[in-house]
């Protein structure tokens, strides 16, 4: 496997733990909140796994603000990128996952190789921006599920992925 870096926004720390799953399961030591990543981390790897959670109406989590004009700046060209959010189906049905999209809309035209989109019919909830052609754009992770269900999520995915990193 090349270098690979899991780099997550959290606010709760549901997804600083969900970052922390992923980056196990892959045998991956670099994890780092997005605060603490620039431009020079980024190239430093070949392969990014990028997570946020989601707020209010689907927004993006604080810290990936100035995150995401890094990675419009940054030279993605050549790197493999996969994305992950959690967010609640339940309470936030309408707009679940969507700061996921943000992500994905920073880093979909900069010349890297999008990996890990998700089928979205496995999952229920009402609308996501982060859905492209019947597909979450990356690993959604509804935190209102059993501990066992996102683990088995995440195992899928991470098994999914591994192949291409």
């Amino acid at each position: 496997m090349k270098k690979t870096i899991v780099i997550y926004g959290s606010t709760t720390g549901n997804c600083q733990e969900y970052a922390e799953t992923i980056a196990q399961k892959l045998g991956v030591s670099d994890v780092k909140n997005v605060a603490d990543v620039d431009a020079d981390i980024l190239a430093e790897y070949d392969n990014l796994l990028l997570g946020t959670s989601t707020w209010g109406s689907g927004e993006l989590q604080d810290d990936w603000f100035d995150g995401v004009d890094m990675l419009k700046s940054a030279d993605l060209k050549g790197k493999t990128i996969a994305l992950f959010g959690c967010g609640d189906a339940s309470g936030y049905s309408d707009t679940f996952c969507g700061g996921m999209a943000s992500l994905y809309d920073a880093v979909k035209e900069s010349g890297a190789k999008l990996i890990g989109q998700v089928d979205a019919s496995t999952y229920t909830y009402d609308d996501s921006e982060s859905v492209v052609d019947g597909k979450f754009v990356g690993l959604a992770i509804d935190s209102s599920e059993s501990e066992d269900e996102i683990d088995g999520r995440i195992s899928a995915w991470v098994e999914s992925i591994k192949p291409e990193l």
